[in-house]
């Protein structure tokens, strides 16, 4: 049976590197696991409890996607010490339903220094009752060395990083 994985960029960047990361999951995922990349979180509209979740189409997709995922991976740049708006805007947009209740979900930080966003996102997920692979939630070491995706290409140590990543998620959507 294949594991279905939908991936989530908190950046909006043409060039992200947190996108190309996700790219890069997307390209070296073994043939029993599928990763998806979700990639309209600059559609969606800012978050109002006064509009129907349903009437949105983009937030309604993300949900069907989350829900019928096995895990979750959120690779997220950090700004000012926090998540990027557009990451937390699309999780507000999440918190009212099931969608990631109980759902594995990795967190990628691609900057060693950047702590607080991720520290974030944990609190957010925890909140939202997911369960946060801590095994699967690395730190990639490309913010400043990797520059093109090329080198992300060609990155051992990015490689070997995704993969342990990949089976922790594995192992605990298997629980």
């Amino acid at each position: 049976m294949t594991m279905k994985i939908i991936a989530i960029s908190g950046s909006l960047r043409k060039l992200s590197l947190n996108t190309l990361l996700l790219q890069r999951i997307t390209q070296i995922s073994p043939p029993d696991i599928e990763v998806e990349i979700f990639s309209r979180l600059g559609e969606f509209p800012l978050f109002n409890p006064d509009l129907s979740e349903s009437e949105q189409a983009v937030v309604l997709a993300l949900k069907t996607k989350i829900i019928n995922a096995d895990a979750v991976i959120i690779a997220s740049p950090e700004y000012a010490h926090g998540v990027t708006g557009v990451m937390k805007n699309a999780l507000d947009w999440m918190v009212g339903n099931e969608s990631f209740v109980y759902k594995p979900v990795a967190l990628l930080n691609i900057s060693p220094r950047a702590t607080h966003a991720q520290a974030a996102l944990t609190e957010i997920m925890t909140v939202m009752s997911a369960h946060v692979v801590a095994k699967a939630s690395l730190t990639f070491p490309i913010l400043g060395s990797i520059t093109s995706p090329q080198a992300l290409a060609q990155s051992d140590e990015i490689t070997h990083l995704i993969n342990v990543m990949l089976q922790e998620l594995q192992q605990a959507a298997a629980v």
